[in-house]
């Protein structure tokens, strides 16, 4: 998730398990800074834009690591405030609000690796974007009101703001669920073969459902929001260039997508540069990753250093048609 969320989590985190036992504002601050420091990892520069995607949220998002060193943070946080007596209540919270960063991550599509060192599977459900106001106003609200309140009233809003937060993740996982179905029986009756289904929230919101699904050389896409006359979706045939892949199967970096993506990648060609993409995040034909990974002469195949491209789509149109097809209007999206 965003920044701001981790920090809004961490501090509601911080006052619920802290706000009887010490000042709330002090409980929100260790909290929130505690919140964040999973995602200092993006600021390690592992050499090439492609190891810089995947290496973020490995160890700096493990159970296992966080663990670690959650009771050195704790102590430093006690030591700072004079409040040893109370080490052990600081502990558990630091160590929650460490945690529930890749926790949270999780819920994300980008791929967590939560259970480093035993396994570096990136995991993510997928069920809600990085940036959704839904989910982070209730903790900013709630840790807001518990810090420039009495302290009863205050750590009831910070509770009741977890409360709801927690309970719209769990909305967002049925409503995946639920929108999974309808595509399913919407390729079955268009006779697509899908490997893989991928259900994923468009920006911003729980109401609107990106599908992407994947057969063995092409990807459909199509769009499903609660607001439909009818559960059915249409979707959009493209070629996934795999052919391309063949002359790179020892190629690290290209490698690294294909299992970073969990296969939900595909391939194409501009000119004599060879480009692997993340269909997961962005939606066609703009997506946020993609990268030239070879180049093309003559025929003749050779890897490069990966280079990231730049997409700048048009933010305005893409909004309008977002909230155009958010209410149930069956429009294309832009460029398609």
């Amino acid at each position: 998730m965003d920044s701001l969320t981790q920090v809004a989590l961490g501090a509601a985190i911080g006052v619920a398990t802290l706000g009887r036992r010490t000042k709330p504002w002090k409980a929100a601050l260790v909290g929130a800074l505690a919140g964040t420091v999973p995602d200092l990892d993006a600021f390690i520069d592992h050499g090439d834009p492609i190891s810089n995607m995947t290496f973020h949220r490995a160890e700096s998002h493990a159970f296992f690591y966080l663990t670690l060193i959650a009771p050195v943070l704790a102590w430093l946080a006690a030591m700072v405030f004079r409040d040893q007596q109370n080490f052990k209540r600081w502990w558990l919270a630091v160590w929650l609000a460490l945690v529930t960063h890749p926790l949270l991550d999780y819920f994300t599509i980008y791929g967590t690796q939560l259970a480093l060192p035993f396994t570096d599977t990136p995991f993510g459900l997928g069920s809600i974007f990085i940036i959704d106001l839904a989910y982070t106003i209730p903790l900013l609200v709630g840790v807001i009101v518990a810090i420039s309140r009495a302290r009863h009233q205050g750590l009831s809003w910070n509770k009741a703001g977890l409360i709801l937060s927690s309970l719209y993740l769990c909305w967002s996982a049925y409503a995946q669920n639920h929108v999974a179905g309808i595509a399913e029986a919407s390729l079955r009756e268009r006779g697509f073969q899908a490997d893989q289904i991928l259900v994923t929230p468009s920006p911003f919101n729980t109401i609107l459902w990106r599908v992407v699904a994947v057969s063995g050389t092409d990807y459909a896409q199509g769009f499903y929001s609660f607001f439909d006359d009818k559960p059915q979706i249409v979707f959009e045939t493209h070629p996934r260039q795999t052919e391309l892949l063949a002359s790179l199967k020892d190629d690290w970096p290209t490698q690294r997508i294909v299992w970073f993506t969990h296969g939900f990648y595909k391939m194409s060609q501009r000119g004599d540069r060879i480009i692997i993409t993340d269909l997961r995040m962005g939606q066609e034909p703009h997506y946020n990753f993609n990268f030239e990974v070879a180049s093309d002469q003559s025929g003749t195949v050779t890897p490069i250093p990966p280079h990231r491209l730049s997409e700048r789509p048009d933010l305005g149109a893409g909004l309008s048609w977002l909230w155009q097809r958010l209410k149930g209007n069956q429009i294309s999206a832009p460029g398609l």
